[in-house]
């Protein structure tokens, strides 16, 4: 029986820019502390992403107590910051793709800085504590089980396993990062994030729910902000499922703790893998 762990744990705190590599987090029942708490909307209300606006993924955050900071990767713009306590602000609606719930504005400042980077007039919001967005009822546990902006979903999970699966496929070196996961796992067989329906970490218990289909943003460099055919090429000759080409699980948290990586995955229900 394999025995699998964590090895890396990540948040995307702005939704649709980089990444913060973690040692520990919180688990919320939103998904992990911070991850995916703040969006871009545009004048409408409607999040933006890097499917539309690449340069997203050169923007880096870095938190330091309860500041964050957003620097831009490769141009000498000056950087950012905010603090990261819920604003005392007025909500407004936000509509995050069928979806629409509340959210606070962060800053003039900060939708200025954004706003001059991508290239169009975005308020960066953040979701206050009284905020509720429901998980995709259609495979969430509980009907109260709720989300941030996250797509669908609080916790995502991949394997190591999988990753070199579909490098030794790929035409060209795909990292991790390109697929924006929370909890990388190891020690198991490629996929078997698929076959995992109950699951605890420590004193956390997850629901594997459904795999996560991707999308043409797993396409674009995260080092340079330009789109290529990788992975999506590749993943869609062995794992493509009607439309749908999938990699990864989404997992829903059933309470609240903290994981580490080196922490231990104990298995409580499987589930017949989708490309089993």
């Amino acid at each position: 029986m394999s025995k699998l762990k964590i090895t890396d744990l990540w948040i995307y705190p702005i939704k649709s820019i980089a990444g913060i590599q973690l040692t520990e987090s919180k688990v919320e029942k939103r998904g992990l502390q911070f991850d995916r708490r703040w969006v871009l909307a545009d004048e409408n209300g409607v999040f933006v992403h890097q499917r539309d606006y690449p340069e997203m993924a050169l923007l880096q955050p870095e938190i330091n107590g309860d500041v964050m900071t957003i620097k831009h990767k490769t141009k000498a713009i000056e950087s950012i910051s905010f603090n990261m306590n819920e604003p005392t602000s007025t909500p407004v609606a936000v509509t995050v793709w069928d979806d629409e719930c509340s959210a606070k504005p962060v800053s003039e400042k900060a939708d200025v800085w954004f706003s001059q980077i991508i290239g169009k007039k975005v308020r960066l919001l953040y979701m206050h504590e009284d905020s509720v967005r429901q998980a995709d009822q259609r495979f969430a546990i509980e009907a109260t089980d709720k989300v941030s902006f996250a797509d669908g979903y609080p916790v995502l999970m991949i394997s190591e396993e999988s990753l070199v699966l579909l490098n030794s496929k790929a035409e060209e070196h795909i990292p991790m990062n390109r697929f924006r996961s929370n909890i990388i796992i190891s020690g198991g067989d490629a996929h078997e994030e698929d076959t995992l329906r109950e699951i605890t970490i420590g004193p956390i218990k997850m629901h594997g729910v459904k795999p996560c289909a991707r999308c043409i943003m797993t396409t674009i460099d995260v080092d340079t902000a330009q789109k290529g055919k990788e992975p999506l090429k590749s993943l869609a000759t062995y794992r493509k499922l009607g439309h749908k080409i999938l990699f990864g699980e989404n997992f829903i948290p059933g309470n609240e703790g903290t994981i580490s990586v080196g922490d231990t995955l104990k298995v409580i229900e499987s589930k017949t893998g989708t490309f089993e």
